[in-house]
């Protein structure tokens, strides 16, 4: 579903990426693991094409986005929900379900996210910033598959959720999984990625370092911790 092909990237004379290179399978869960300031939220910036100091290729379930703008890789499939989330706080719930356009066919019906997401339905009618951070967060899952992708990119959807709400995002992470969309998500939870992720690229000093399947992580976690500091 996703190609990534020495991917560099600068803010201003700082490089921040550095010959980028990995792979994402078709419904696959995957994660970019890494300590603050490794390149994590840059490296998902430049795949949806919002950061211009860039070089290399991405491709997109075949097809050569690397010089496309953020709203054509968007009706292409690719979907970002970002750290903050992007939540407008003077719309409903609803009206932020129905804001952005839909791109292509693959898009969610309102009535296909209110069955996955029912916390949205009982709370359609509220602002959308009165939601916990965890209803905040599914609102904006459920607002990016409604465009149509097919592909998520998500920053941090558990920072500074309880654990009982990690394990509602977990879950929703399966339903969308299950639904044949493929997801990559910045995650510091080594535990919480474990528990979901099928695969796991780590990044240290702006490079891939590692892609390593969950098995294989899972064997490793004390050392993979101690090494990426997190």
């Amino acid at each position: 579903m996703l190609k990534v092909n020495g991917v560099s990237a600068r803010y201003g004379e700082a490089r921040v990426l550095e010959d980028v290179s990995f792979e994402v399978n078709q419904g696959e869960i995957a994660t970019l693991v890494g300590r603050n300031g490794a390149g994590k939220t840059t490296l998902l910036r430049c795949l949806m094409g919002i950061h211009r100091s860039m070089a290399g290729q991405i491709e997109l379930d075949g097809i050569d986005i690397s010089n496309r703008p953020a709203h054509k890789r968007a009706r292409l499939g690719l979907g970002y929900v970002p750290d903050d989330r992007g939540i407008y706080s003077s719309l409903t719930v609803e009206e932020n379900l129905l804001l952005p356009p839909v791109g292509n066919s693959r898009g969610w019906p309102i009535g296909k996210i209110y069955d996955t997401f029912p916390v949205l339905a009982e709370r359609r009618r509220q602002a959308g910033t009165h939601l916990s951070g965890g209803e905040q967060q599914m609102l904006a899952i459920a607002r990016v598959l409604r465009t149509g992708a097919k592909m998520l990119l998500t920053d941090e959807p558990t920072e500074g959720l309880s654990p009982l709400l990690v394990q509602q995002i977990g879950d929703i992470f399966r339903t969308v999984k299950e639904h044949g969309v493929t997801v990559l998500l910045i995650e510091q939870n080594l535990h919480f990625a474990t528990s979901l992720a099928d695969r796991h690229h780590l990044i240290a000093d702006g490079r891939i370092v590692e892609s390593l399947p969950n098995s294989e992580v899972k064997q490793r976690e004390h050392e993979l911790l101690e090494y990426l500091g997190i």
